[in-house]
């Protein structure tokens, strides 16, 4: 069970309300409304099938995404792009791992958003490059 909730901030309900963070225990959860029920959903349920989504998009393009990190990194090295490629592969170990406000603000401004039902079912990721739709279980 994950102590934070990755996408704090990013996260709505299938009518686009913004899904709330709180605590069962240690346990961080999106909160979501069914009717006039609070639904507690464990924050790791979601951000799991966030990150495999995100995995997936990164996988089909690797050696384009490898390459524009270790661009950005301002680095060339063997060493640095086995890192690069091994952060790739375990992106789904950084469950619980808290985003930065700020970055989190920023993705909000450009419109990233994660639609999820009141089971805890991605339904769609609406990513800032625009429109990619996707049903993650």
């Amino acid at each position: 069970m994950a102590k934070s909730a990755m996408f704090a901030g990013l996260v709505v309900d299938e009518n686009g309300k913004a899904a709330e963070v709180a605590f069962v225990g240690e346990n961080a959860c999106y909160v979501v409304m069914d009717e006039d029920f609070k639904r507690h959903i464990d924050a790791e349920q979601v951000d799991v099938q966030v990150l495999r989504f995100m995995r997936e998009q990164v996988d089909d393009n690797r050696d384009m995404a490898v390459g524009q990190m270790l661009e950005m990194m301002g680095k060339d090295d063997i060493f640095t792009k086995a890192a690069v490629e091994s952060s790739i592969n375990n992106i789904e170990k950084q469950v619980g791992q808290p985003i930065p406000e700020d970055a989190r603000q920023w993705l909000g401004m450009l419109g990233f958003r994660i639609v999820i039902d009141f089971h805890g079912h991605v339904t769609d990721i609406q990513m800032p490059a625009g429109g990619i739709e996707g049903e993650e279980e």
